[in-house]
């Protein structure tokens, strides 16, 4: 499937500010199932200074330096993206879970190495002994991997309440876990914290999910939103995602934009100011499926 993807920020300030600085990770990333096909970033104000590279995780990144001052910051990025559908996994024929530690251990093989970084404790993700045994029902002994990674993939589908404004980005893991309620953010980091408490490595994916109407109706543009999932990773396979807000293992609807140990190494927008008072950031994001003659 190809998408036209538009990300829009707005951050309305009550003082101008003076001077700002900014990370941005708006540019997705590529990937063996997806490319980007053409892409563009609009700032306004124009930024004094900017430069683009890649973070440590290797999703692209752009530095800015705003110095003129200005009421209000609109950040825009455009990007149309190729994304195809993975590959088919039977799930019951991966390596059973409990032997991926052994696995992980003791190699210089550079998949392997780059698996263990996911492994431990980070700032938005930390193990206890309730992550640990509300995940042990879903991993018997000698159970495959993959297929445990479901069961809990569905289990927190079932059993976990999709609610706004309960939570936020610092929202422990172990409060969630408690309440039941949150937003796909907190049940990837929910899923997470509950396999690496196996010693098994899982990492957090931001991007977007292609969003249906109701029956009937139009799909309004800017009406779609970020969203966030997660990834485990299994020998002799990969990186395998599943999506725990929605049941599934993500198709070509989802689009990858960054990934790293959790919500703060994938943060869209990052940054701090000089002046300003209060400010309202606005988003908006559209995801529309195009044909390749309307992108030539």
């Amino acid at each position: 499937m190809i998408y036209q993807v538009t990300h829009r920020t707005t951050f309305t300030y009550t003082e101008p500010v003076a001077i700002s600085h900014h990370v941005l990770r708006l540019a997705l990333r590529t990937h063996p199932r997806q490319h980007s096909l053409r892409s563009s970033l609009s700032i306004d104000p124009i930024p004094s200074v900017r430069s683009d590279g890649k973070d440590y995780f290797g999703n692209p990144l752009t530095h800015l330096t705003i110095q003129t001052p200005h009421p209000a910051l609109i950040v825009e990025a455009q990007t149309v993206v190729d994304v195809q559908k993975p590959e088919s996994i039977h799930l019951d024929q991966s390596l059973s879970w409990d032997q991926v530690p052994q696995r992980l251990q003791g190699s210089t093989d550079p998949e392997i190495l780059d698996a263990q970084q996911f492994l431990f404790d980070s700032p938005y993700i930390t193990v206890d002994d309730g992550t640990y045994d509300f995940v042990c029902e879903c991993f018997p002994p000698g159970r495959p991997l993959l297929a445990g990674v479901m069961d809990l993939t569905s289990r927190i589908f079932q059993d976990f309440t999709y609610e706004g404004g309960v939570t936020d980005v610092s929202t422990p893991v172990q409060e969630v876990l408690h309440s039941r309620k949150g937003v796909c953010q907190d049940f990837a980091h929910l899923e997470i914290a509950a396999l690496r408490s196996l010693g098994l490595p899982a990492r957090y994916i931001s991007g977007y999910l292609l969003t249906h109407p109701p029956e009937g109706q139009k799909k309004l543009v800017g009406a779609d939103a970020s969203h966030a999932w997660l990834s485990t990773w299994c020998p002799d396979i990969g990186w395998v995602d599943f999506d725990p807000t929605n049941n599934c293992i993500p198709h070509d609807e989802h689009i990858s934009l960054a990934w790293g140990r959790d919500y703060g190494d994938v943060s869209p927008i990052n940054g701090f100011m000089v002046g300003g008072g209060q400010h309202t950031p606005t988003v908006s994001v559209d995801v529309s499926p195009v044909s390749l003659p309307s992108i030539v």
